[in-house]
């Protein structure tokens, strides 16, 4: 599959993987609110030569793994990812950045990050389904808390040495969103988190040296 959309002609554009387990609508819809225009493809020579990359994802740890080998992308989104080129995980995208997930037992993740994702304790519900309370620690680059929207049954605990977090609490603390540079991994959905979402999405896609979501890129929505 490669399919186009560009919304804004010479204008700012993103690249979206085509992992077939998830729905790219939202997040199209997303950037293009705030003009940007979006390629979507499994190409792994688009995706190889793109300038900012979107790894979205929804489904099973190991569905998502067997979609990025069979499209031969495991190799080249490690690469990517370790050489800080501007790339940002959403959802299942972040946890395939780990090691491994609970999920899928035997499966192992692209191993950018050190780390695998586990399950929430019993104690809550699971999957977390709905709007949390994101707290980001000094370095990641926003300084205010926000509110973001999450769909998740597994998530990471620990950061590796080298990334900043922004931390929510489920049970426990755990990781919501981490960053590296221009790196940025986001256990919940920017696309479906309102003005503060959308201003985050804005700010990774002007390659902002911070991250606070503020003015959005082509005249959006105000954040």
């Amino acid at each position: 599959m490669n399919a186009g959309i560009r919304d804004s002609p010479g204008g700012p554009s993103v690249t979206i993987v085509s992992t077939g387990i998830a729905n790219t609508a939202s997040v199209v819809a997303a950037f293009g609110r705030l003009g940007v225009s979006c390629v979507i493809t499994d190409d792994a020579g688009e995706i190889e030569r793109a300038e900012a990359l979107v790894l979205p994802g929804v489904g099973s740890f190991g569905a998502g793994m067997q979609r990025l080998g069979e499209c031969g992308l495991v190799g080249i989104l490690r690469e990517r990812v370790e050489n800080n080129q501007p790339t940002l995980a959403i959802c299942l995208g972040m946890q395939l950045l780990g090691s491994c997930s609970a999920e899928s037992p035997g499966v192992s993740g692209l191993g950018v990050i050190e780390t695998g994702a586990t399950p929430f304790p019993s104690s809550v519900r699971s999957p977390q389904f709905g709007w949390n309370r994101v707290l980001p620690e000094g370095g990641f680059g926003v300084a205010e808390s926000g509110y973001a929207y999450f769909a998740n049954s597994y998530r990471f605990t620990s950061v590796p040495e080298g990334w900043t977090a922004a931390w929510g609490e489920h049970g426990g603390r755990f990781v919501a969103s981490m960053r590296r540079d221009r790196v940025l991994a986001c256990q919940f959905h920017p696309e479906l988190s309102g003005l503060w979402g959308s201003g985050l999405l804005a700010a990774w896609a002007r390659g902002d040296a911070g991250l606070e979501p503020r003015v959005p890129i082509d005249g959006g929505v105000a954040c």
